[in-house]
């Protein structure tokens, strides 16, 4: 099973709203998460599910990635908002993952949550050395079921540069 972390596009500036919650895309964001979208259809990237935080910044990056024809259905996903919990979600996935074993993922969120996240399932630890740049992307194989989700294996680690 193939999981992408993703995290949101250039938001609006933190200043420029009360209640960070609301932060929306900026064009710049709009557009690099446009064109991280169409370079990973051009390659074949395709999702079953992409599950993003309620927050707008990242609803609006996985509605980006859902129009440009990456999967049909995204869902809004509260441990993915900054302050969510691996833990939630891993009890998510052990259900998921009985019905799409060999499925592909998308989880749209925050920095440093995402990074935290790649370790915890590379290295079962949080190291705080991965960075996830706003549009970028993390590549995951997650181990069959049964084996230890520490055992997953990076396979792409991707700043909007390095796409677009």
């Amino acid at each position: 099973m193939q999981v992408y972390l993703v995290r949101h596009g250039i938001a609006a500036p933190r200043e420029d709203y009360h209640d960070d919650k609301k932060r929306p895309l900026t064009n710049q964001g709009r557009q690099k998460t446009t064109k991280v979208a169409e370079r990973l259809l051009s390659v074949g990237v395709k999702f079953d599910l992409i599950l993003s935080s309620p927050l707008i910044r990242a609803s609006q990056t996985a509605e980006i990635l859902q129009q440009a024809g990456l999967s049909k259905t995204v869902d809004a996903f509260d441990p993915l908002k900054p302050e969510g919990d691996i833990e939630q979600w891993l009890t998510w996935l052990q259900s998921w993952q009985l019905q799409n074993a060999n499925g592909t993922l998308a989880l749209v969120g925050h920095q440093p949550n995402l990074g935290n996240w790649a370790e915890t399932l590379i290295w079962g630890t949080v190291k705080q050395q991965i960075v996830v740049k706003k549009s970028g992307i993390i590549g995951l194989q997650l181990p069959s079921i049964g084996t230890p989700i520490s055992r997953s294996t990076l396979f792409l680690l991707l700043s909007p540069k390095w796409i677009i």
